[in-house]
């Protein structure tokens, strides 16, 4: 299993690329890539999820 499978499950099913989760994070798709290779802290894990949420409703 991949560190972060939680955050990678969720962006995929909502499909939503994680290059617009970083964006909408305000940091560059590098820096989500690396964040996701190790443990996030739960306020990272947090934010992560609560964009993808928000992206996938302004998806419909």
């Amino acid at each position: 299993m991949k560190a972060n499978e939680t955050v990678r499950k969720a962006a995929r099913t909502a499909n939503v690329p994680l290059w617009q989760v970083a964006a909408e994070l305000g940091i560059s798709e590098p820096t989500m890539t690396r964040w996701l290779r190790f443990p996030l802290t739960p306020d990272k894990e947090t934010a992560m999820l609560e964009a993808i949420k928000k992206l996938e409703r302004e998806v419909g």
